[in-house]
């Protein structure tokens, strides 16, 4: 299937590593351009050499204030495509045991940070443009220890259908996705990466296994692309069965 991607600029967020870069990839994939975003580091200029001559890198700390002038100022008068706005994710804890500061860095880390980028490169998306937002299962069902993220990624995706409708006539898409246990860096840390602590969680997934970040990066590429037109405030699991309710 034809994505319509070829020629099209998007602006990836978190695309050293993981699902930022499993997405960046797919895009590249179909003859997309890409500018990837992430922190200075050997891992973004191996992302850049992996994802072709048709990409560029820009080395910034997105939970930085001005994390989204530099990427403005990065684009130059250029527009863009489609937007993967993905950030880390915040500290593992119980609700009742962070502190009032710890809560006030998750909240800036996943909420803030989030709506500076989107707030800022807006008015650069095209007509026909998309933003998706990388979200998590935890929008719909808590997970133990993710107290933070159980509370700020439902807002983020009250966000997402907020600006689905608030930007609809401007022609721009807005998406969320929730990816359940997919194989990055984050998941090895939750399972404390023994092969006990793997077992317990592929236990839990209907399909018996954790997601590829390439399967959760060839759904992104679709919902950024042309090929999802008439898709806009959908917030799409990429979970293999995990969340159990059907909304």
């Amino acid at each position: 299937m034809d994505l319509g991607l070829d020629g099209r600029r998007y602006v990836v967020t978190a695309a050293s590593r993981g699902l930022g870069y499993a997405t960046a990839a797919a895009l590249a994939s179909d003859g997309a351009h890409t500018l990837i975003v992430a922190r200075p580091s050997e891992s973004l200029d191996a992302a850049l050499v992996g994802l072709g001559s048709g990409a560029q890198a820009v080395p910034v700390n997105l939970t930085d204030d001005d994390a989204a002038e530099q990427i403005m100022t990065a684009l130059g008068t250029a527009y863009i495509d489609g937007l993967l706005v993905n950030v880390g994710g915040p500290a593992l804890g119980r609700a009742l045991e962070y502190t009032d500061e710890q809560w006030r860095v998750a909240f800036e880390q996943v909420t803030l940070t989030s709506l500076r980028i989107i707030r800022t490169l807006v008015s650069r998306i095209n007509e026909g443009g998309s933003i998706l937002i990388v979200l998590s299962s935890t929008v719909r069902e808590p997970i133990d220890d993710l107290a933070a993220s159980n509370v700020l990624r439902p807002g983020l995706a009250m966000l997402v259908k907020d600006l689905a409708n608030q930007l609809a006539p401007r022609g721009i898409r807005v998406n969320g996705i929730l990816p359940g246990k997919i194989a990055t860096d984050r998941i090895i840390t939750l399972t404390g990466g023994t092969p006990e602590g793997l077992a317990a969680v592929e236990a839990d997934i209907p399909m018996k296994r954790l997601g590829s970040p390439k399967e959760f990066g060839e759904v992104a590429a679709f919902l950024l692309s042309p090929a999802a037109s008439y898709v806009s405030g959908v917030l799409m699991p990429v979970d293999g069965g995990l969340l159990r309710s059907p909304w």
